[in-house]
């Protein structure tokens, strides 16, 4: 029978690290991904959902599929706009293996494949890490970042104060990383090394005309063609890397604005995670380098992430951990 693994669980058996080292392996072997589906679904009197089905497998192995809902008009309702479940299953028989929080999931595999993106992009001695939004992401993105870098301030920037107070406070508290909130932002971009963006905005908000050299940006909020966080400038001054080329031409507007302004051509991208992780292009040339990593997901990251929780849960001790969290049920 499937085991049901809720967010709490999710955490314990995918520690970053290791987290980090399975999205690099599923980067270096590469499974079955499928685009993509996405669907209108027209609710009445509202704004019109979608329904987002993204799959992946290796053959005779395992496959998944995350199933994810959006409905925009759930936000007057006090409800959640989002929501989805991950089902990881046998890729031989289909017998089904487990049922994963999506929500959660796409939270840390997101930060893993940014941290992971960082180790070949950002500098070796990078401490100061500035996070553009103060969603469900932001911490996640600190925790990631400071896995593979020796953060020692991490400085939070968002749109709603209480909100960017609550994220440094976290950060402080079980990071133990010194955090604070930003008040001047071309100051908190000129002092960055690493610069992490994880909002919903339409409009570009980071400066490219503050930064220094040597810092690295890791694009991650937008996820539509029409969606950006980085203006022309960051583009221009920056060795440019994706997560995957097919999903950056076709759903970051990071990338695509640009090019449809010929401030870049899609053959400027130096380099995607396969290649990165495949030790087929190079990252980071010098310290002088300002590099730009744009996310926009995939779902060989889904599968791993599940994969390894699947795996731990499978362990000796796993049963400890089940145990010491409500609400798991095999």
């Amino acid at each position: 029978m499937a085991v049901e693994i809720g967010a709490e669980l999710l955490r314990k058996l995918t520690p970053w690290p290791a987290l980090i080292e399975a999205v690099s392996s599923a980067f270096q072997n590469p499974c079955e991904m499928p685009a993509r589906s996405h669907y209108d679904v027209h609710v009445p009197g509202a704004e019109t959902a979608s329904l987002l089905l993204m799959p992946a497998w290796t053959v005779g192995g395992v496959l998944g599929v995350k199933i994810v809902q959006v409905f925009p008009g759930n936000s007057q309702l006090g409800k959640p706009s989002i929501s989805g479940i991950y089902m990881l299953a046998s890729a031989v028989d289909g017998v089904v293996h487990a049922l994963i929080d999506a929500q959660e999931l796409t939270a840390r595999r997101t930060a893993a494949t940014s941290a992971l993106a960082s180790r070949f992009l950002s500098r070796d001695s990078s401490r100061r890490l500035l996070v553009l939004g103060t969603g469900k992401l932001s911490f996640n993105m600190v925790a990631a970042h400071a896995s593979v870098r020796p953060l020692g301030h991490v400085a939070i920037w968002g749109r709603n104060q209480e909100k960017a107070l609550g994220v440094a406070s976290r950060v402080q508290t079980e990071l133990d990383i010194e955090s604070g909130v930003v008040d001047d932002l071309p100051a908190a971009v000129r002092s960055a090394d690493i610069i992490s963006t994880v909002t919903t905005s339409a409009e570009a908000i980071l400066p490219g005309r503050f930064l220094r050299a040597g810092t690295h940006v890791d694009l991650v909020g937008g996820f539509t063609p029409t969606m950006r966080e980085a203006d022309d400038d960051v583009i221009r001054s920056a060795r440019v890397y994706v997560d995957t080329r097919q999903g950056a031409a076709a759903e970051a507007g990071d990338i695509a604005i640009p090019v449809a302004r010929g401030i870049m051509q899609s053959s400027d991208i130096c380099g995607d995670l396969l290649g990165l992780c495949q030790r087929r292009v190079f990252g980071r040339t010098s310290d002088s380098d300002i590099t730009v990593f744009k996310s926009v997901g995939c779902a060989l990251e889904d599968l791993a992430a599940a994969v390894l929780a699947w795996r731990a849960l499978k362990a000796p001790r796993a049963h400890e951990i089940a145990n010491a969290v409500e609400g798991v049920r095999c």
